[in-house]
């Protein structure tokens, strides 16, 4: 079994594939989170993967390989050491210089983010390219993946939970609110109001940046994935996203094992 680990600012998403050396995409067998924000130990890291894995039935002696990507370099030590410790396996890391299937053309590749080349890989060769890759993370990113495989632009703002977070933190009369679909526009109390803000505001921002990368690059009939836990909610009332995958990166991840695996 492979273990794949998305390390992102919010949420350490993992997932369990049942055959690593396996070309084809399996399902994931299961999923599971941590949180991000939360100090913890190397023993609380490994001691917590274990005992998730034991709960969702999954033998742990049986993971024959570990790939992780991070957006949080300092919390990798302490998570690192655990999986070693614990599961006896020494992890491959996606850095700079980790063969992924797709080339970084950007002005600086270094500064692309390990979750965005991951999120650009399983885009690219579970849905083919031209492609524009929507992540509603912490940050919501959209990322434009030729028809050759190259990460060619992107661009970055801020997540929907962290809009709101910001409206009531900076705001002293309005409250913290559940992120949700609103029933209408016509918004007759404070929060109805900012959750239809919220809502329709990144709509209306999903639906034109998609307009502007198809007008930019010229491709009108360019596929967009989109990601995240709030991307389904998006992805529901836009017909401008063709395709929602909530386990993209994980899928990336298992696809990046494959070729680090074909080149060691």
């Amino acid at each position: 079994m492979l273990l794949v680990i998305d390390i992102g600012n919010t949420n350490i998403t993992l997932g369990v594939f049942e055959n690593p050396d396996s070309d084809v995409l399996q399902e994931l067998m299961s999923t599971f989170r941590l949180t991000t924000k939360i100090p913890r130990t190397s023993d609380e890291y490994g001691m917590m993967i274990c005992d998730l894995l034991q709960k969702k039935g999954i033998d742990q002696t049986k993971i024959q390989d570990i790939i992780i990507s991070s957006v949080v370099p300092n919390v990798m030590h302490s998570f690192q050491s655990g999986v070693i410790k614990y599961l006896n396996k020494k992890p491959i890391v996606v850095e700079p210089g980790t063969k992924t299937g797709i080339k970084i053309t950007t002005s600086n590749p270094r500064e692309v983010g390990a979750d965005r080349i991951v999120d650009a890989v399983g885009a690219y060769y579970i849905y083919g390219g031209p492609i524009l890759v929507i992540d509603y993370g912490t940050a919501t990113t959209y990322d434009y993946v030729t028809a050759d495989g190259a990460f060619a632009a992107g661009v970055t703002t801020t997540g929907i939970r962290s809009s709101a977070k910001a409206l009531s933190q900076d705001a002293a009369k309005l409250p913290e609110i559940e992120i949700t679909t609103p029933d209408t526009i016509l918004a007759r109390d404070t929060i109805r109001s900012m959750q239809a803000g919220l809502f329709y505001g990144y709509i209306g921002q999903t639906e034109y940046i998609i307009r502007k990368f198809k007008e930019e690059t010229g491709i009108a009939d360019m596929k967009v994935v989109a990601t995240g836990g709030l991307g389904k909610l998006i992805s529901e009332s836009t017909d401008r996203i063709d395709y929602y995958d909530a386990n993209l990166t994980l899928k990336g991840l298992k696809i990046i094992y494959g070729k680090y695996k074909k080149e060691n």
